[in-house]
């Protein structure tokens, strides 16, 4: 359920779920939501009572991520707007050209168009360039971590790249890894952590200790690529 408490002027929002555990859990997440474990028994006056004493702690974690949130607005696709690749930011700039094509040079994404500079021309051809570099880019990353996963009988021979609406990764019971490849534009940690992600699913499939265990076998500082990630592409 959702619910908020006042604390001086400001409202903290927040989302509550009942378990079975005998103390309150708080996490503020890095797009800035409050998720709240509470026991069973506890009421929900008790449960803002312990909250509000916890407030300039949430408040101080939430100023904390708002630091690094890039609040991105929608895509305009115009000269002078800034665009993610591999975690960095570039500037964006259009050309004409007879050759439609993308290069990036110092801080700039140049994207070069042949007819129609408008916002659909610039975007397909920029997105196409987008698609073909997580095509190689993630293969390379897949490639390197597969093989540490086969000394460990884990593999699977299909690994597929596509545009996901919800999520950055899956691994279907068939076994297929699939990648969304807007994870392109996010650091090379990012897309590793997801990929090591989904491979622990072929043995795994869900969310348990022994998931967890493997996943950090793999990549130790796992929790610092999935924020970062939640706080880049949020």
């Amino acid at each position: 359920m959702n619910s908020s408490i006042q604390y001086g002027s400001k409202k903290i929002d927040f989302h509550l779920i009942y378990s079975d555990r005998k103390s309150l859990g708080i996490k503020v997440n890095p797009d800035l939501s409050l998720r709240v474990t509470a026991p069973n028994k506890a009421s929900i006056d008790q449960i803002k009572s312990k909250l509000k004493k916890k407030a300039s702690w949430i408040i101080r974690q939430q100023n904390y991520f708002q630091k690094y949130h890039p609040m991105t607005p929608p895509r305009k696709y115009v000269s002078g707007e800034t665009h993610l690749y591999l975690g960095r930011r570039y500037r964006l700039k259009i050309r004409r050209s007879l050759k439609p094509e993308v290069k990036i040079k110092d801080e700039f994404i140049y994207v070069y168009v042949n007819s129609h500079p408008g916002k659909d021309q610039v975007k397909k051809v920029l997105n196409g360039w987008y698609r073909k570099r997580a095509e190689i880019i993630f293969n390379e990353i897949y490639d390197n971590i597969s093989r540490e996963f086969k000394k460990r009988n884990i593999s699977s021979d299909i690994f597929t790249i596509r545009s996901m609406k919800k999520r950055w990764g899956s691994c279907t019971p068939g076994k297929r890894i699939i990648i969304n490849c807007e994870l392109i534009k996010s650091p090379k940690g990012c897309i590793e952590y997801v990929i090591v992600h989904e491979t622990c699913h072929l043995k795994y499939p869900n969310h348990s200790k022994a998931f967890y265990s493997l996943q950090s076998k793999f990549m130790p500082d796992w929790k610092y690529w999935k924020d970062k990630l939640e706080i880049i592409m949020s």
